[in-house]
């Protein structure tokens, strides 16, 4: 089992910056696949973000690429979104999620929605006003 805690959300004005985190314990493994999703309401959950953490393999919503960067730090079994340039649109209920033993492969189709995160956080809340 893998558990996961996001933190970082709040409110922040348009332009701003946010950087959140989400912290994995329990039985991890060196090389996950993470993914950062959002649900604002009345919307459908949206991937935002997904890193391989054994390497460098990186997808981004175009919605957020060149603002956001999803990065791991696997010493602290935790990895981050840094959200720049923040847009009210970008407000959303944020979660991060984990699949162990991961590959390229295996990242890919849990980008393209194929297979299934095994492990979700509870969400943070990023709010952004104009």
């Amino acid at each position: 089992q893998v558990q996961l805690v996001e933190s970082g959300g709040g409110s922040v004005q348009a332009g701003g910056s946010l950087r959140l985190s989400c912290a994995a314990s329990g039985n991890t493994y060196t090389s996950s696949c993470m993914g950062w999703f959002r649900q604002a309401p009345g919307k459908e959950r949206e991937g935002v973000a997904a890193r391989y953490t054994g390497d460098s393999i990186t997808y981004y919503a175009d919605s957020v690429k060149g603002r956001f960067t999803i990065s791991p730090d696997n010493a602290k079994n935790t990895v981050y979104l840094q959200m720049n340039r923040l847009k009210p649109e970008d407000t959303a209920m944020y979660y991060c999620a984990a699949d162990e033993r991961c590959s390229p492969a295996r990242l890919y189709y849990l980008w393209r929605g194929v297979v299934r995160y095994g492990y979700w956080g509870q969400g943070t809340q990023v709010t952004v006003s104009s």
